[in-house]
């Protein structure tokens, strides 16, 4: 069944959030209007969607679509982040106002389900639901070909009563061996390996073997008691696992894309070629453009909000930004200060850039690195 969480709270936080103009708003505004390629026909994302949900194990799982704007109790509390977890900070996670966030994860998908009557009903009949949920998160990230700070996410989850099966972690391991196979195939080779989530325990991570090199893709465990009982289940009576991975992921490993902004090219040679299982060929090697850039901050500079800076004004042509130089010297900048030099390198997957072109981003870069962060050019 195809389910949609009620909506009307992050309306109304949307609503607040159009009428604001600053540099942060508008960057979650422009970031919550990206389209969701999970739900875009003809993306691989899409294809990812589909072929893990006709697994036959997962005929009678539920699918549900949740809001994009949540709470930190909801996304980080509930499921037994520490209080000092580094998602939780501004420099990772983008805050509408100090109680709410773009979800950093589409796991906030339990609390929804949840609160549906007819899960409720289920439930209290002793019968076992199990749900999906995928989109656009958002976290702050570095730049770079395999990093974005828009991505998207894929949780599934299942509960049963104790009485009819005590969940381990075998169950688990043969879930994410046919979701394996969907994706990549019959014979891929794939392993396990222990991890660490807030919200699961014992928790496993799963690697693929791509040519002679084992890739993470995704991770899961079994939910603890205390995280079910967060969400109002009483771990006496249910059990169950869970499971999170990027689709971009997958799909980059699946088609070798060297560059993660090929999943959202519009070049009808490039989308043409985006077909999962297919070896993607470079439609041409378009030369990179660098210039760099150096100034002095204060120490509490956080270099993710910088990052969010250049995305704001270079957009899909910036490929990496890399920190060439560090260094603080209180003879040379005084107490407090920092020099950052950093290298951005400009390049399009589907034109050559010119230097006047590229000059002109840069040119912003440097006018708003010294205005938003206060930075002494040098």
């Amino acid at each position: 069944m195809e389910m949609q969480a009620d909506l009307l709270e992050e309306k109304k936080l949307l609503e607040t959030l159009e009428k604001r103009h600053d540099a942060d708003a508008e960057r979650m505004k422009r970031f919550l209007n990206m389209p969701d390629l999970s739900r875009t026909p003809g993306s691989p994302l899409h294809e990812l969607v589909q072929r893990i949900l006709a697994l036959p194990a997962f005929a009678d799982f539920d699918t549900i679509e949740v809001p994009q704007v949540v709470s930190t109790e909801l996304a980080f509390d509930w499921f037994d982040f520490p209080k000092d977890h580094p998602a939780r900070s501004y420099s990772d996670t983008y805050y509408v106002d100090d109680t709410h966030i773009l979800r950093p994860h589409t796991t906030v998908m339990w609390h929804y389900y949840l609160e549906d009557e007819s899960v409720k009903a289920r439930m209290q009949q002793g019968e076992p639901v199990g749900c999906f949920a995928h989109g656009k998160v958002y976290r702050k990230d570095e730049i770079d070909r395999r990093h974005m700070n828009v991505f998207h996410q894929m949780d599934g989850w299942y509960l049963t009563p104790r009485t009819t099966n005590v969940i381990g972690q075998k169950d688990l391991e043969n879930v994410l061996a046919d979701i394996a196979k969907a994706i990549f195939g019959a014979d891929i080779e794939y392993r396990f390996n222990k991890d660490t989530f807030p919200y699961t325990d014992p928790s496993i991570e799963m690697e693929v073997k791509v040519g002679e090199r084992w890739i993470e893709v995704l991770g899961s465990g079994v939910v603890k008691g205390s995280v079910l009982k967060n969400f109002g289940v009483d771990p006496d009576e249910y059990n169950g696992w869970a499971f999170g991975f990027g689709l971009e992921r997958l799909a980059i490993i699946s088609m070798d894309l060297p560059d993660i902004r090929l999943l959202w090219s519009d070049d009808e040679r490039i989308k043409r070629q985006l077909k999962l299982g297919d070896q993607y060929e470079e439609v041409s090697k378009y030369p990179p453009v660098t210039r760099d850039i150096s100034f002095i901050v204060e120490d509490s500079f956080i270099p993710n909000n910088y990052f969010d800076l250049i995305r704001d004004l270079g957009g899909d042509l910036v490929e990496e930004v890399e920190l060439l130089d560090k260094y603080e010297s209180k003879e040379k900048f005084g107490s407090g200060k920092v020099s950052y030099t950093y290298r951005i390198t400009y390049r399009s997957p589907d034109r050559t850039l010119t230097s006047d072109e590229v000059d002109a981003i840069q040119k912003q870069v440097y006018e708003e690195t010294a205005k938003q962060f206060n930075a002494k050019l040098r």
